[in-house]
């Protein structure tokens, strides 16, 4: 049997967008994968390379990502149009020119990949719980290497504390019975992207869910028990359930951009402590009657936290500063630490 476009995600919410204007001529396509020089898409059949698509480079939205939906035309191949999206991952790009990068479109779940090494970070999940709130899409928190520890638990308690009714999985991931609890995930038609920083294990499982060893992995390094990073391309993967999984260079610098909503709602604790401070514009640092430091003291409240919070607030502040403001911030910071010094 072949390929449906309902096998590769295809759903009521594509389909109303395509009208009786957009003519005969052509038929819609997912992205498959990203390449520098051309654009691997699938439909009703075969996959096909496509000439890339030139969008308005002063929007970079209108771009096609991974797991896009596009209109092409079945005689010359183009690309007539990127169809809106569900939802979009995108980040600030590493630097200061303030470009975006887009990761993945019309996603189901986020699979958030951390492992159980020295390499876990909360900070990090945070950061990356914020991007799944900020698009609205379910995140997942997989815990992989999970035979390199005894204590296991240690690391889901740690991730239970980042949020409440937050979903963990904490997996063997070169065991593919432990994997299998994944699968509630990736069944016909859903897609699942993985995020997580470089060496993790995202590879691993991978390869794993899709039962094969297509995607090349890298020896653990000695010392921090970090794997080497092995992906370049963004790119999907058919799992056996019938689903897509989306697999993404590991990322250890996400700069996140238009991000305020998800960071209000990932630390939505402190923003209800903060309306009762006495002082509207209060900083949370010596002012009296601050109702955070109050809530730091009795324990309600973690004061590691606060310094994630004023540090993804400041950072989205500033990624959505113009050139002369994002300098005139830069002033003040200087100026804040020479004193502290």
């Amino acid at each position: 049997m072949g390929q449906t476009l309902e096998d590769l995600g295809w759903r009521p919410f594509f389909s109303a967008q395509i009208s009786e204007d957009d003519g005969a001529g052509c038929h819609p396509a997912r992205v498959m994968a990203v390449h520098r020089g051309n654009i691997a898409v699938a439909g009703a059949g075969a996959m096909r390379l496509i000439p890339p698509y030139v969008a308005d480079a002063s929007v970079p939205e209108d771009r096609p990502t991974v797991g896009d939906w596009l209109l092409v035309d079945e005689v010359t191949l183009e690309v007539r149009r990127v169809l809106q999206r569900e939802n979009l991952f995108k980040r600030q790009a590493p630097g200061t020119d303030k470009k975006t990068q887009l990761i993945a479109a019309n996603v189901d779940t986020l699979f958030i990949v951390a492992s159980c090494n020295k390499d876990f970070s909360t900070a990090r999940l945070e950061r990356y719980l914020v991007l799944a709130q900020e698009v609205g899409v379910q995140p997942v928190v997989i815990l992989t290497k999970t035979d390199l520890t005894d204590t296991p638990d240690i690391f889901v308690a740690a991730v239970r504390d980042l949020r409440p009714g937050l979903l963990i999985e904490a997996v063997n991931g070169r065991d593919p019975v432990s994997v299998a609890r994944l699968a509630t995930w990736c069944g016909r038609g859903q897609t699942v992207a993985l995020v997580g920083s470089s060496g993790v294990g995202k590879s691993t499982l991978v390869n794993s869910l899709r039962g094969s060893d297509g995607i090349m992995t890298q020896a653990i390094r000695k010392g921090d028990d970090t794997g080497r990073h092995t992906t370049t391309v963004r790119e999907m993967h058919r799992l056996a359930g019938g689903g897509w999984l989306l697999d993404t260079p590991g990322m250890r610098e996400l700069q996140l951009t238009d991000a305020g909503s998800g960071i209000a709602e990932i630390f939505d604790d402190f923003v209800e402590s903060a309306e009762h401070c006495r002082f509207s514009n209060c900083t949370h640092e010596v002012e009296p009657g601050c109702a955070v430091r109050a809530a730091i003291a009795d324990g309600r409240l973690s004061a590691a936290r606060l310094d994630r919070w004023r540090r993804l607030t400041s950072e989205e502040i500033y990624n959505k500063a113009s050139p002369t403001e994002r300098r005139a911030l830069h002033r003040i910071a200087t100026r804040v630490s020479t004193k502290k010094k």
